[in-house]
């Protein structure tokens, strides 16, 4: 535990002494909520506004703002595993591979540190809420935390799995940026993802932005006060061989992906340092 703590530790210390990268991870996710928020509501809210029941209004922003906390949560979590290449750089990563420390406690010391990080920025997000016009109940903000950093971990762990197979940071950012915006796209965070092409879908179903957009929705929207009409055309009813997954289905998925990329990772960590 001290090994992992020590870990975490340095991680999140390193992110928050960088401001210029602190401020960065900010830029994209405003800047979708401002191009589908300001761009999209009007459009989105005329479609399908009166599905509401009880004569409430639907707010496209509501609906995407979960989406872009998950958003926030990606870019950051998968991001933040740059510093294990930047640790191959100065020789750090090597000094704590050769130490008494596990393979796998290093692999989670340094998932929890960017997990930490990624978790905190998407917590800052709902700082917005206010100037954005919407309102959530503070229950299920309180509630939606923790599903918020398991998601973060399930990010975290992909991003540690690209490291810890490179040693430059150029390629990493390649790859990551190509898996990125697919992986946002096809969640269901900025728009429905139902009736796709079934190779896409099957992307759709093996992506866990997929199950965290959905928890978050579920949690932060009142999906009851919502037709079944609305859930169906705004993707509130995620489902697979034609069966709704269940939140503890959802949260299984992500402790289960999570628990396997760090296993990999670790295998990884053993390679390198064969």
């Amino acid at each position: 535990m001290e090994g992992i703590l020590a870990i975490w530790q340095r991680d999140v210390k390193k992110f928050f002494r960088d401001r210029a990268r602190l401020f960065g991870s900010f830029t994209m996710p405003i800047l979708f909520l401002l191009i589908f928020g300001g761009g999209m509501s009007g459009t989105m809210e005329n479609l399908i506004g009166g599905g509401m029941t009880g004569g409430g209004d639907f707010h496209y922003v509501q609906f995407v703002f979960p989406g872009i906390v998950a958003m926030t949560l990606l870019m950051t979590s998968v991001f933040s595993s740059l510093s294990i290449i930047e640790d191959k750089d100065f020789g750090y990563m090597k000094e704590i591979l050769v130490s008494p420390i596990s393979r796998v406690n290093i692999a989670i010391g340094k998932m929890l540190g960017a997990s930490t990080v990624a978790f905190l920025q998407g917590v800052m997000m709902f700082l917005l809420i206010p100037f954005l016009g919407i309102s959530y109940n503070i229950t299920s903000l309180l509630q939606v935390l923790p599903f918020m950093f398991l998601l973060a971990c399930a990010l975290s762990s992909v991003g540690l799995l690209i490291a810890s197979f490179l040693t430059s940071t150029q390629g990493f950012q390649l790859i990551v940026q190509v898996l990125v915006m697919p992986m946002v796209f096809l969640s269901g965070a900025l728009f429905p993802v139902s009736n796709m092409p079934a190779w896409m879908d099957v992307i759709v179903k093996i992506n866990p932005v997929t199950y965290g957009v959905d928890v978050m929705k579920k949690v932060m929207i009142d999906v009851e006060n919502l037709t079944p009409a609305v859930r169906e055309a705004m993707g509130l009813n995620l489902s697979i061989f034609g069966r709704e997954i269940t939140v503890f289905e959802e949260v299984l998925f992500m402790l289960s992906f999570t628990t396997i990329l760090v296993l990999l990772a670790t295998l990884s960590f053993r390679r390198s340092n064969a």
